[in-house]
């Protein structure tokens, strides 16, 4: 019996090797095959610059058509993932040192289409009312319906002071219409502060640059200062920025080590852990958090981790849904990469890439002065298809022509003689209630805070049953 049994064993480990050999061999045969199909299709693509050259209607560099061939190349991966030439890499090295003549927008693809995350406050483009979720479909009279990301970056900056002439399709519009805008120095203050209602300090953070923390330091102590026992933090319209910047403002509202935002890759270079430390005394006060569409990367990481360690109640609209990591990869010729290595999670291991941060409390903004959809009907085209009825063959890039043919700064009025401190002080108690009429979602986490101290005493001593995690209150 033994003897059998040890046959029978041999028997097996044999067939199992000869299975693993055959996997390896196939594995190996897979690979060939698929460098061959690779090698083959570099052909056809060497055939068919050699085409194009010779018999192309117009003479036309080698240069940029291999230049186009590799913005196609990354184009077909995902709209954060591009090709930029030396000139667009110089710009884009200008832009990190926070000044640059431009709009004041964030921009992104969605569905193909170029689209506004969201304007920055108090730049050109907010003051012209472009507005989050705007399609840019023409850049001057040049379609943007194939341009990449990098392409209508660079065309949408300029010399500040020269104007730019942008197509905008709005859900609310029966048909596209033009701003023109002129370029300014797009430097803007990333955190500003108010007090409502004596107790509830409110501060916005617009984006987030390498001060964004320290200024936050700044008005949370000027603030504390004027005796403020609860906190809203607005990341509405915020398209994000620096991740490290995104730690450290989350790391504000919280006391003990945890974790707060981590990535996951292909490659373990890009598996990333990071977490809140102890070098800064968290402020512990209630806190609600603003989020809109707007609300994009940077912001959504700080929602997200704020959310899952039930640090702060998050209120307003589902957030933008940008959570992946871009790493540039400066390239031989003096241009670059922008290619996607990793996705952002939150600490409950949540995907903010395309699902974004749903609110707490769901409250939709009350549009101001904007014209409603009418006979119930979709006036809003999402496929760039549909957008295309309304460009013609002279919009689209590189066409074949014929022969024939921007820290926005809030400037403070200073006081004149003939003007008291009292007047002054009624006008900004005056301003205070004027945003409130205006902004309905501020409203209500005004609201919400200013009866906090009431629902904690009706409720310190029920025993409540805790909510669903994944529930959410809709107060429409």
């Amino acid at each position: 019996m033994n003897l059998l049994s040890t046959h029978i064993k041999a028997a097996t480990c044999s067939a199992v090797f000869i299975c693993s050999l055959f996997s390896a061999v196939n594995l190996f045969a897979e690979e060939e095959k698929t460098k061959q199909d690779a090698y083959n299709k570099l052909k056809v693509f060497s055939e068919v610059l050699s085409l194009i050259e010779s018999n192309y209607v117009e003479p036309i560099e080698s240069n940029s058509m291999i230049e186009g061939a590799i913005s196609g190349m990354v184009r077909s991966l995902d709209p954060h993932t591009s090709y930029m030439p030396p000139v667009s890499y110089k710009e884009m090295q200008v832009e990190t040192t926070g000044k640059f003549g431009g709009l004041g927008i964030e921009i992104s693809l969605r569905d193909g289409v170029l689209t506004v995350v969201s304007p920055i406050d108090d730049t050109p483009a907010f003051k012209v009312g472009i507005k989050p979720g705007d399609k840019i479909i023409k850049i001057e009279d040049e379609s943007t319906l194939d341009m990449t990301l990098q392409d209508a970056v660079s065309r949408l900056r300029g010399e500040t002071g020269s104007p730019v002439t942008i197509t905008i399709f709005r859900k609310t519009f029966k048909a596209p219409k033009e701003f023109t805008i002129v370029r300014d120095i797009i430097k803007v203050r990333s955190v500003v502060s108010k007090l409502y209602e004596d107790d509830i300090g409110y501060i916005k953070i617009r984006n987030f640059s390498k001060n964004t923390s320290s200024d936050l330091d700044k008005a949370l102590e000027e603030l504390r200062v004027k005796g403020i026992t609860k906190l809203i933090l607005d990341v509405r319209n915020n398209p994000g920025g620096l991740l490290n910047q995104a730690v450290e403002v989350t790391d504000r509202f919280l006391n003990k080590e945890n974790l707060i935002v981590y990535t996951k890759g292909r490659s373990d270079e890009q598996n990333m852990r990071f977490t809140s430390h102890d070098k800064v005394a968290g402020v512990s006060y209630p806190l609600i958090i603003l989020v809109n569409g707007g609300s994009a990367s940077a912001s959504e990481i700080v929602a997200g981790a704020l959310q899952d360690l039930n640090r702060a109640i998050i209120l307003g609209t589902q957030t933008f849904g940008k959570g992946s990591v871009q790493t540039i990869i400066p390239l031989s010729d003096g241009s670059a990469l922008r290619l996607t290595t990793a996705r952002y999670y939150t600490p409950s291991g949540r995907v903010i890439q395309e699902n974004g941060i749903e609110p707490d409390i769901i409250v939709e903004m009350k549009p101001q002065n904007e014209l409603k959809k009418k006979n119930g009907k979709d006036e809003e085209p999402e496929e760039k298809t549909r957008l295309r009825r309304f460009l013609r063959e002279k919009d689209l890039k590189k066409h074949l022509k014929g022969k024939s043919s921007i820290e926005g700064v809030d400037v403070e009025g200073e006081a004149t003689d003939e003007e008291s401190s009292e007047e002054i002080e009624e006008s900004k108690i005056k301003g205070m209630h004027e945003d409130l009429k205006k902004d309905n979602q501020l409203q209500q986490a005004v609201s919400l805070l200013s009866g906090w101290e009431v629902m904690k005493k009706m409720f310190k001593n029920l025993k409540i049953q805790a909510p669903d995690s994944n529930s959410r209150i809709s107060m429409k």
